[in-house]
């Protein structure tokens, strides 16, 4: 198997576990606003908007 596809799938069951474990309600406070969501959601979207803005920098940095 590929190392890179064995890391990909090591890093994404790891990931799975982390939020599995993480999945007590949290209030987030922003500014003025309040929320209160599953911390595995919250994790979800801030490695969603990780990925997203990773993806958007090497896409300017490479000149595409």
């Amino acid at each position: 198997m590929n190392i890179k596809i064995f890391s990909i799938i090591a890093l994404i069951v790891l990931v799975v576990l982390f939020i599995v474990q993480n999945i007590s309600i949290v209030e987030i406070t922003f500014l003025f606003w309040s929320l209160q969501m599953s911390r595995a959601l919250l994790i979800f979207f801030l490695l969603a908007i990780g990925i997203a803005i990773g993806w958007l920098l090497h896409a300017h940095f490479k000149g595409d």
